[in-house]
């Protein structure tokens, strides 16, 4: 079964998110950009600078997809937008659902539009459940026990079409990040962690 949503527009949204979550991403995204004692992306310096924020999705452990716009031109954050990517990005060992970091959307969407593929991205683990991700660490020396992945902080994925050393190289420009490959697996891992590759 395959689920597509469309989303834009309207920051308003339940509960669910803290109100200092909430405070956080009504900010414009020059706000993001500007975290911290230095800009998330070194060569980005305005939000118009950034690609649009329209991405597509598609989890390829339950067969659903996403077409999302999480941003608007303006750089301001869609709540409801972002609870529906959290959702397509939840654990899928445990259906639990988590936040995803803007930052981390923010390195996918830059990386993708890089390469200029108009394919969804083809999501092979994003938030990962403490219990998943310990489960994980005992079959492969691979995993990191404090994995970012736990933070939803990480995506891995793949773009049908393109060639992981594309996407690699692509994403080793920014100098953001963390940057795995695994060509056997053939997937590309990308965080908002300190930038450092494998």
């Amino acid at each position: 079964m395959q689920c597509t949503f469309f989303r834009s527009g309207s920051l308003q949204h339940p509960d669910s998110w803290s109100w200092t979550r909430r405070s956080f991403l009504k900010t414009s995204v020059v706000g993001l950009l500007l975290l911290g004692s230095k800009l998330l992306y070194p060569a980005v310096a305005r939000a118009n600078d950034l690609p649009d924020g329209e991405l597509t999705f598609f989890n390829v452990h339950t067969g659903e997809r996403l077409r999302v716009r999480y941003r608007d031109d303006a750089g301001n954050y869609d709540l409801t937008a972002l609870d529906e990517v959290n959702h397509i990005l939840r654990c899928h060992h445990t259906g639990e659902v988590a936040a995803i970091d803007v930052r981390m959307l923010e390195h996918v969407n830059l990386v993708h539009k890089a390469v200029y593929s108009t394919e969804d991205i083809h999501v092979i683990s994003g938030y990962r459940s403490p219990g998943y991700n310990a489960q994980l660490v005992k079959r492969s020396r691979r995993v990191a026990q404090h994995s970012l992945h736990i933070e939803g902080q990480a995506l891995d994925f793949y773009i049908p079409g393109i060639e992981i050393r594309e996407l690699q190289h692509a994403a080793l420009k920014l100098q953001y990040g963390g940057v795995g490959v695994y060509p056997r697996k053939k997937f590309i891992h990308l965080d908002c962690g300190p930038f450092r590759t494998w």
